[in-house]
């Protein structure tokens, strides 16, 4: 089982190891993943911050194709990183974050109110890992996995806050 105190424990690449290859910049979160503690917490606002910065003025055909392309190549780059590091689940590695954060976002109402809830959230789903995301944490592995659970709890997320929009909550306007 890909325990969080196990992957804790492993050893932490250096910045010049992450910085030296295009594909550890991006699994490492453009360096967001290097800080603890809370590495995870750290790549979820290193995203939210890029899609502020970057997703005003794009249109939805273009932002599903880029997260399509990202969750794929994040299961192709996680598995090669995680070997690179002998921790498949590296801690750092935190494009999980990015990638399952941006559909979040891409999907929920674009205010202020409505994404730090969907950061709340995600966040809660991520760590908390309830059933089936922690069996899926458990059995996927490589790549793949490392994507999965982070979907899963974007997944969540996007559920508590469809019922929360669907509700009229007032606040996610």
């Amino acid at each position: 089982m890909s325990d969080v105190r196990t992957r804790h424990r492993t050893a932490w690449p250096t910045t010049k190891w992450v910085f030296s290859d295009p594909a550890r910049i991006l699994m490492f979160g453009l360096g967001s993943g290097l800080f603890r503690p809370g590495s995870g917490t750290w790549g979820t606002f290193a995203a939210w911050f890029l899609w502020v910065a970057v997703s005003p003025g794009a249109n939805d055909l273009s932002i599903g194709i880029f997260l399509v392309c990202s969750l794929i190549y994040g299961c192709w780059a996680a598995d090669r990183v995680g070997k690179a590091l002998n921790a498949p689940d590296h801690v750092g590695i935190v494009w999980d974050e990015f990638v399952a954060f941006w559909f979040v976002l891409w999907l929920i109402p674009n205010t202020l109110p409505a994404q730090a809830l969907g950061f709340v959230l995600f966040r809660f789903f991520d760590v908390v890992k309830p059933a089936p995301i922690r069996q899926v944490d458990a059995r996927l592995k490589g790549g793949v996995g490392v994507m999965a659970d982070d979907m899963l709890a974007a997944g969540y997320t996007l559920i508590v806050m469809a019922i929360l929009i669907r509700l009229n909550v007032p606040f996610l306007d």
